[in-house]
């Protein structure tokens, strides 16, 4: 009998049935072991033009024990040659083989990608997906990360539970490892500490434009219920959104490659219902105190689509939660500024 393409396929990458417990007995084994460094935060809410915006302050975060220093690594010289070539740089690189005690779970036979916990947590049981071989984090998804991202997005669901799903690719988008890996965190502990006050994930409300008109950054968005978690279909609107954002930095639509490295820096969320690509000119902006003297940096990633921002000193919560129109400000900077009318 004769095979169709789609017979010849992978099986797209699958969690396990009982991953939210799977994830929370991982988390909570490496943080008693100090495996993972867990981070407690103070939080309040901001107002954004009427969005509810978390703000958190984690003091310790600002310590955090910093990665292995590159080593050079001196490749060899070629035959005859009157000067070795410059030494190369080699990164620490979690995910090329995980440890034990960070490995939730690998996904398929082979496995395509693992399930690892981040080792810097300030939301409890904060996880990422990582390709199981390196892969650029700075050029376009595939279609088995989306479908392996939305499965566990679905898997959480299952269990009464929401996950939001960002990604972070660029210089100007908050990545940290070459490495691609998309972060998964659970809705229900992004909420812990919020006394008082509405918060809820921001993406899932950008597919609708009374929303998307408030923010001070374009974004470009679509709904993906129907897809179903196909990967491929997934992909198309991954990509759809991607060619927006391109022709929004870079004012042209035509010639945009749907491969390889991508044009620009860019975050991308994903939630059961949405689909958000958010184009990035930069990673954040100064804060300053009463006196207008600068007290810090406001850098934001993809959790910024999740209406979250983070900041590790003192004097930088203080000055936000004194005058919070500087993180609208920032907002302002971050992305391509929204030209729909507040």
């Amino acid at each position: 009998m004769a095979t169709t393409g789609e017979d010849n396929m992978p099986p797209k990458p699958q969690p396990p049935l009982n991953l939210p417990s799977l994830v929370a007995t991982a988390f909570s084994r490496a943080v008693a072991s100090k495996d993972v460094n867990f981070y407690p935060t103070s939080v309040t809410l901001i107002n954004v033009n009427s969005i509810p915006f978390q703000l958190r302050y984690s003091p310790s975060l600002a310590n955090k024990p910093k990665p292995p220093a590159p080593l050079p690594v001196v490749p060899p010289s070629p035959p005859n040659a009157s000067h070795p070539p410059p030494p190369k740089k080699t990164f620490f690189n979690p995910f090329a083989s995980p440890a034990q005690a960070m490995l939730i779970t690998p996904l398929g036979s082979p496995p395509s990608h693992n399930l690892v916990l981040n080792k810097f947590a300030i939301v409890p049981e904060h996880f990422i997906l990582s390709t199981a071989a390196f892969k650029p984090q700075t050029h376009l998804l595939e279609a088995d990360d989306l479908a392996a991202a939305y499965a566990c997005i679905e898997e959480y669901a299952q269990h009464g539970q929401e996950l939001f799903v960002f990604f972070n690719s660029g210089e100007h988008s908050g990545a940290s490892q070459p490495h691609r890996h998309l972060q998964l965190l659970p809705v229900g502990n992004m909420k812990e500490g919020l006394l008082g006050g509405e918060w809820d994930v921001l993406a899932k409300r950008l597919s609708t434009p009374e929303t998307k008109r408030k923010l001070p950054f374009e974004v470009f968005a679509a709904g993906i219920e129907e897809v179903n978690g196909d990967g491929e279909g997934l992909r198309k609107v991954y990509l759809e959104l991607y060619s927006q954002a391109c022709e929004a930095v870079l004012g042209v639509a035509e010639d945009i490659k749907l491969d390889g490295e991508a044009k620009m820096s860019y975050n991308l969320a994903m939630t059961r219902t949405t689909m958000v690509v958010m184009p990035r000119l930069a990673e954040g902006g100064v804060v300053k105190d009463e006196k207008g003297q600068e007290v810090g940096k406001l850098a934001l990633n993809g959790t910024v689509l999740a209406g979250t921002a983070l900041v590790k000193s003192e004097m930088e919560w203080n000055a936000l939660r004194r005058d919070p129109a500087q993180v609208r400000e920032v907002l302002g900077r971050i992305g391509v500024p929204n030209r729909a009318k507040i």
